[in-house]
């Protein structure tokens, strides 16, 4: 029954200490409307946002707070003019 019980213990230690997983997901909706408020963290691109938010959801998108990889590029803004 220790062994079972160590075991378990060290399954749980092993698992708490292994490196946070990165968030995936780079852009945010923030959505208007009956669902006013709620942000949806779940996009890949930012035009994968604005195709959700512009199809009858109403809101808007930004960067994910919790993004952890590569800074999202937002194709209006690196234009050369």
């Amino acid at each position: 029954m220790r062994i079972a019980i160590a075991a378990v213990f060290l399954l749980v230690t092993g698992a708490a200490l292994q490196p946070a997983k990165a968030e995936p997901y780079a852009w945010c909706a923030i959505f208007s409307g009956d669902l006013g408020g709620v942000r949806s963290c779940s996009f890949f691109a930012m035009d994968q946002c604005r195709a959700t938010v512009v199809s009858g959801v109403g809101g808007f998108c930004q960067p994910n707070p919790w993004y952890t990889g590569a800074a999202p590029a937002d194709s209006r803004r690196n234009r050369r003019r």
